[in-house]
């Protein structure tokens, strides 16, 4: 039997004034147009403070706050980066001082290496492993496998004995090497390897407990970075498994030995979220205090923004005197951000959506 149905009676809706209601997108916080010759400093500034664009100033100011206060902002990124042609950026924010140190996956030092020593990297997988030539590259197998082994003899971690053996080379292009400049700057640079995962592995010249030794000391070392990471921040760019899981166990051990690492900022970038590091990055670091941050982009579009905006900032922090801007108190701040003042566009900061 059909059911009855009656028609809902809408004149007796309840209503409330528009101006009461709480609302989410203000005016005052819509983007701006830009003028020609604008820098980099007014096209973040240009930006609505929505969304996306309000995490990335957010993410901007939080690593120039970490830097003026001289507190670790640890650099983690997979091969890709390395591959998206963004090694003089990094290499750069290390001759700066704005990272204290970096994690790499394993695939990182490849593309590192070949670049540094003949200026070209990333081979066709598909076609290579059609005719059993993938990975196969005799001399970037010998020269990582021999650091390596060198590495581990020498008690130096992965990082260090490849980063020494590209800056100690007569490589064409080791100027460019991420790991040399660290090597050379006295970075940190820890490599977490997968066994089996890189092309190296695959050689006669790797030796597994060097591979694994020395990776154990990077880890070993990555702990007691994190250690101290209060107040400071950490950055994972592309890498979807290995970084994320040795970062929360690198948490998990220095917060277990006592160390208090809860008030931090972690900020993850890459072209989809995926879940490894939204979860073991982006949320549970930041449950106690401290805040997560996920930018989704192209690396090579989203990591020189950000890294144009952190030295645009800090330069201009550090010509005047340190104050606690408004902006930055709203963003520490779990309270409603101030009103902006008429005729000034405020920085976006940290503002809850």
């Amino acid at each position: 039997m059909a059911r009855r149905t009656t028609t809902i009676d809408r004149s007796r809706i309840r209503t409330q004034p528009a101006r009461r209601r709480v609302s989410k997108v203000l005016a005052r916080d819509e983007a701006r147009p830009l003028a020609a010759g604008a820098s980099v400093a007014d096209l973040l500034d240009s930006l609505p403070d929505l969304l996306g664009a309000a995490d990335l100033n957010a993410a901007i100011d939080a690593w120039v706050r970490a830097w003026r206060c001289d507190r670790l902002v640890l650099f983690g990124f997979g091969a890709h980066l390395i591959k998206a042609g963004l090694a003089p950026i990094v290499t750069d924010l290390m001759e700066r001082g704005a990272i204290s140190g970096l994690m790499m996956n394993g695939a990182g030092c490849v593309h590192d290496l070949e670049l540094a020593m003949m200026g070209r990297t990333s081979e066709d997988v598909a076609e290579s492993l059609d005719t059993g030539s993938f990975g196969m590259a005799r001399e970037t197998a010998e020269r990582l496998n021999g650091a390596i082994a060198r590495g581990r003899d020498d008690g130096l971690g992965m990082g260090a004995a490849i980063g020494r053996d590209i800056f100690e080379s007569k490589d064409r292009y080791r100027a460019r090497s991420v790991m040399a400049t660290a090597w050379r700057l006295e970075i940190p640079v820890t490599v977490h390897a997968a066994i089996g995962t890189d092309v190296h592995h695959m050689h006669p010249s790797a030796d597994g407990a060097a591979i694994g030794e020395t990776s154990y000391r990077d880890f070993e070392r990555l702990a007691g970075l994190v250690a101290g990471l209060q107040d400071g921040v950490v950055l994972n760019v592309g890498s979807a498994v290995v970084l994320p899981e040795v970062f929360l166990k690198a948490l998990a051990l220095a917060r277990n030995l006592g160390h208090r690492v809860e008030r931090i900022t972690t900020i993850n970038c890459d072209f989809i979220r995926h879940y490894r590091p939204q979860m073991n990055i982006v949320e549970r670091p930041t449950r106690v205090a401290g805040r997560g941050i996920s930018l989704v982009g192209q690396h090579e579009v989203l990591i020189p923004l950000i890294a144009a905006g952190v030295v645009e900032r800090y330069d201009a922090a550090s010509r005047k005197p340190a104050r606690k801007s408004r902006k930055s108190a709203a963003s520490e701040s779990p309270r409603k951000a101030p009103r902006k003042t008429p005729g000034r566009r405020r920085r976006p900061g940290g503002k809850k959506k």
